[in-house]
């Protein structure tokens, strides 16, 4: 294990529920483990401005039904340049923390590369975010809450959308990746997703018309992952009413919604797997690795793969949507 005898643990990004699980698992495993645990506040601007307080089991207890981050999060561009690392390192020394777990989402991992290369510190990745966009990760943690939250508000959306006979396109975060969409619109029975990955292929909207989405249902509802590649809920919105003017369209934006609320058990579990493995990891002399689950095992997946390799959609899953669809 070599020198590591105290950890630190930091949230970075966009909240994903089951951050809480994954604080409270890589915690309670060090202190189980003999090692220290330091909790660092607001991700790499608390190493910036020592924000750092030791963490005992009880600093954990009664969190993991919880949404959010107990050790907050925030945007940090100090830490973007070699002087903000230089402060951050020497705050890490100060405090005797030989390595780093960083929660997060494919910024968050990048910096702890980088981090790591420049200063030598072992550095263990959870992949902490709603989009399910990191490599390596059957899924990440906050990505089954968020769909359970789509799930929710789509069936609510349904209702209005049949007892009006209207086309509703419905606004899903994922950046550029769009298995929230698509998962999303398998899941709640809605008719389309417009996702990224496709969208230099088709045109989703043209094909999504021609299929005749109207032959057997009076209501349809659209799930649009929110990206510049897709443009956009309303983007699809004016363009249904400048093509054809004879439907009555709306939209909904479901927004930081999608982030909140408490993890489901799949995130919780989840979440509570990986905060464990990342102390096994660095007690094993890991380091620049992402703990992912594959196949339900837990893998390490280096930081190189889990950040710069992209997640693909699967096609059948397209297929899927489709034929039920009709």
């Amino acid at each position: 294990m070599g020198a590591v005898k105290c950890i630190g643990i930091l949230t970075s990004g966009g909240d994903a529920p089951g951050m809480n699980a994954a604080i409270r698992a890589v915690t309670r495993t060090a202190i189980y483990n003999d090692l220290r645990v330091k909790g660092i506040y607001r991700g790499y601007k608390g190493l910036i401005t020592d924000e750092i307080v030791e963490f005992k089991s009880q600093n954990v207890s009664n969190i993991i039904q919880l949404g959010g981050t107990i050790l907050k999060t925030a945007r940090c561009n100090e830490f973007t340049t070699p002087e903000g690392r230089k402060i951050a390192y020497e705050t890490m020394q100060r405090h005797g923390i030989d390595a780093l777990v960083v929660i997060g989402g494919d910024g968050s991992l990048t910096g702890a590369r980088i981090f790591a290369q420049e200063y030598n510190i072992p550095c263990i990745g959870l992949p902490g975010t709603i989009d399910n966009d990191l490599y390596g990760t059957d899924t990440t943690i906050g990505y089954d809450t968020a769909l359970n939250t789509i799930l929710d508000a789509v069936d609510k959306i349904r209702d209005t959308a049949t007892s009006h006979d209207r086309l509703f396109f419905v606004e899903v975060m994922g950046r550029d990746a769009g298995f929230l969409a698509l998962n999303g619109a398998i899941a709640s029975g809605a008719e389309a997703a417009i996702i990224p990955e496709f969208s230099t292929e088709v045109d989703q909207l043209e094909e999504f018309i021609k299929n005749g989405f109207r032959k057997s249902k009076n209501s349809s509802i659209v799930l649009v992952a929110e990206s510049e590649l897709t443009g956009g809920a309303m983007h699809y919105a004016e363009r249904v009413k400048n093509e054809y003017p004879q439907y009555d369209v709306r939209v909904t934006i479901l927004g930081h919604l999608q982030r909140g609320g408490s993890p489901t058990a799949h995130d919780r579990i989840l979440a509570s797997r990986l905060g464990a493995a990342a102390i096994d990891a660095i007690m094993e002399d890991q380091r620049n690795v992402m703990i992912g689950i594959e196949n339900d095992e837990v893998v390490y997946v280096p930081f190189s793969k889990a950040i710069k390799n992209d997640k693909p959609i699967k096609r059948e899953l397209v297929n899927v949507l489709r034929a039920l669809s009709i």
